[in-house]
């Protein structure tokens, strides 16, 4: 029989339900698909096996492609590997997600030119930011550049290239050549994950290069990445930890890996979610 997670996840069953390999695996699995992490010693205590069982149940499952092994733990890998949409996004971690763009509008402070990467903590940001003076804002993201189009105080460069459906964001050639022309005062990216080995990755290789050209035009880059980013990494590499200047996250990231993180030179603030946050 199974029982409801205390923290409002998903089911679990009961310690005494688990006796075999294949059901501990599945179990595993569940939990890191349900809190996008897993660490060994609570795996060890809760499904009542050594810490090295759990290791090397781990091992299994990353070989299978069910998780990434990160220090202490392992973190959930994408259903089937798939990139998720806009309106899948938009869904997901909505108060982390919020209370993340609200601390990076106060990272940003007084700057004047803003690049702005694709995203729905970047959207987020974008609906925050200032009425009261003037922004140069520069973005290849069609729903940012809708959001602050009509407002009379800022000054909106769209870049233009090919527009990805899944993301809504232009990439390719033209747009990373116009950011080549480009230096603001800061860059603000989104991450399909982030970790102290491999920094900033995302799943497209398209992307990853406008990612990298958004960082290379601006003089200080903030990352905002909600917790389930932590710890993950994606197939292709966008830019190192010594390339970012801080890194905006929820206090339920995982203080192992912000600490790694924060050990590779990296700034990393953690903002509490409200408990319901704005729509």
């Amino acid at each position: 029989m199974a029982t409801k997670d205390v923290a409002g996840g998903a089911p679990q069953r009961r310690m005494e339900d688990i006796v075999y390999p294949p059901e501990r695996h599945a179990e595993i699995t569940a939990r890191a698909r349900a809190h996008g992490r897993v660490d060994v010693a609570t795996l060890a205590r809760e499904l009542d096996v050594t810490a090295e069982t759990i290791r090397r149940d781990l091992t299994l499952l990353e070989r299978r492609g069910s998780v990434r092994r990160v220090h202490g733990g392992a973190v959930a890998v994408e259903r089937l590997g798939l990139e998720p949409s806009v309106s899948e996004r938009e869904v997901v971690n909505t108060a982390a997600k919020h209370a993340i763009a609200a601390a990076a509008l106060a990272e940003i402070g007084d700057a004047a030119t803003i690049v702005l990467d694709g995203g729905t903590t970047t959207a987020r940001l974008a609906t925050m930011l200032p009425t009261d003076r003037e922004l140069t804002v520069v973005t290849h993201a069609l729903p940012i550049a809708s959001i602050v189009a009509t407002r009379p105080n800022v000054h909106l460069h769209l870049v233009g290239g090919h527009v990805r459906g899944r993301t809504l964001v232009a990439v390719g050639p033209w747009t990373t050549q116009a950011l080549a022309r480009v230096k603001a005062d800061v860059a603000v990216l989104g991450a399909n994950g982030i970790s102290r080995e491999q920094g900033v990755t995302t799943p497209d290789v398209a992307e990853a290069e406008v990612k990298a050209a958004l960082a290379a035009a601006a003089r200080r880059v903030i990352v905002v990445a909600d917790h389930s980013k932590i710890g993950r990494d994606e197939l292709i590499s966008v830019i190192p930890c010594d390339a970012i200047d801080t890194l905006v996250t929820d206090d339920d990231a995982d203080p192992e890996l912000t600490d790694e993180i924060e050990a590779a030179g990296v700034s990393v603030r953690r903002a509490t979610p409200a408990v319901a946050p704005p729509p």
